[in-house]
């Protein structure tokens, strides 16, 4: 006989197993979750019973179902347990649909994303998929299901948003998933069944608006703390992504308030200075004591002899529900060129500092600290500004120079 201690400690082995009770009935444990089953045996065959879903049925209503099944039985009629079955699927019904999961999972993650994202997620569940599988069981949804509901968007000449809904849905059945409501996640069968979509080159937000919830989402960020520093420093300084990954502790002159980038680093080959704003280095110093002993600044969670992974940030910025045309780590770049432009900055001072001007290498040895007074001005005028857009002030731009 089970006990409660034990089925709840239950845990999964390299291949599924069973646990007895009685009458039949018994726990199987499999890796992704556990189900009650009943074995039992009708015109000579044998025959097996789904009663439900651990810990959503119990141990003790697994046997009322057992029981009740067993009284059917007794019957001599197979169909009377159909009835029973449909009996139990239809107790649980209300709370096992695709609708009821999905705004659950949404509820639960909503406070990780950010209010747009949040708001087009629930959009994409409720005119896209709702209306055609809202009312199913989630566990009987299957992919040739799923399909058919994305073949609709598609047929709207709208390919993204069809890959996106897809995404959606697969993170709703993998929630369904852990809370013990589906077997499996059927939208990992429809992978190379949809029209590829080509992503847009270095996506980003440039709306100011969309920038502050950005930040605000960055100082929300709840994962490791190295990766946050990242994640707030990446648009303070708007280096290219492997640059800053590679950032080593001997590059930042603290007095200076600079970092001196090695050309061999950098893309063109030459070296880079980055005039760190006060709040640049707050964040520096914030780190400095976790990482200041070793080489990087931003080391792998691996090993610290080696450069944070060039996933890192991107991956960050997906749990924060910014999806990869909308948002990824290179995309800081185009915010601060688009926004410095925007608000009167001279053209000539906001591409040196992107590093994109290209001169010949003899001009390049002298001149890695052109317009470096104005850099230093500008860099210290862009870190005020996005802390005004975090804080969700009103924007006045700049003067032009």
């Amino acid at each position: 006989m089970l006990t409660d201690t034990a089925v709840r400690q239950a845990k999964p082995k390299d291949k599924p197993y069973k646990m007895g009770d009685s009458g039949g009935l018994y726990l199987l444990v499999k890796s992704n979750g556990k189900y009650w089953r009943m074995d039992y045996r009708y015109a000579g065959k044998r025959k097996t019973l789904a009663i439900g879903v651990y810990p959503q049925v119990s141990l003790v209503n697994a046997r009322k179902k057992r029981d009740e099944a067993k009284e059917h039985l007794s019957n001599d009629s197979d169909l009377s347990l159909i009835k029973a079955i449909r009996k139990q699927h239809a107790l649980h019904a209300a709370d096992n649909t695709f609708k009821t999961v999905a705004l659950e999972w949404h509820a639960k993650n909503v406070h990780t994303w950010a209010a747009s994202t949040a708001h087009s997620i629930k959009r994409y569940l409720e005119k896209d998929i709702f209306p055609w599988l809202g009312n199913r069981t989630i566990n009987d949804i299957t992919a040739p299901e799923l399909l058919a509901v994305l073949r609709r968007v598609e047929s709207r000449g709208a390919h993204e948003k069809a890959h996106r809904c897809r995404e959606y849905a697969g993170r709703v059945f993998r929630y369904a998933v852990a809370t013990g409501r589906a077997e499996r996640d059927p939208s990992g069968d429809l992978k190379g069944a949809l029209t590829p979509v080509k992503s847009r080159h270095h996506a980003s937000i440039t709306d100011p608006k969309g920038v502050g919830e950005l930040l605000r989402s960055i100082q929300g960020f709840s994962g490791s703390f190295i990766t946050k520093c990242a994640l707030q420093l990446a648009p303070l300084v708007f280096v290219r992504p492997g640059e800053l990954r590679h950032a080593e502790w001997l590059e930042i002159d603290f007095d200076k308030q600079e970092w001196r980038i090695p050309g061999e680093k950098m893309k063109m080959k030459e070296l880079h200075i980055v005039p760190l704003s006060q709040q640049a280095i707050a964040i520096l110093q914030s780190i400095h004591p976790l990482t200041g002993t070793g080489k990087y600044i931003f080391p792998s969670i691996r090993s610290n002899s080696r450069p944070m992974s060039e996933n890192t940030v991107n991956a960050a910025l997906r749990r924060m529900g910014y999806e990869k045309d909308e948002m990824t780590g290179h995309g800081f770049r185009s915010i601060a060129s688009t926004l410095l432009h925007e608000n009167g900055w001279p053209e000539q001072v906001i591409e040196r500092q992107l590093a994109h001007v290209e001169r010949n290498k003899v001009a390049a040895a002298y001149n890695f600290a052109e317009h470096l007074p104005k850099r230093r001005e500008m860099m210290q005028w862009w870190s005020n500004y996005l802390d005004d857009l975090a804080m969700g002030a009103k924007i006045v731009k700049f003067p032009k120079t």
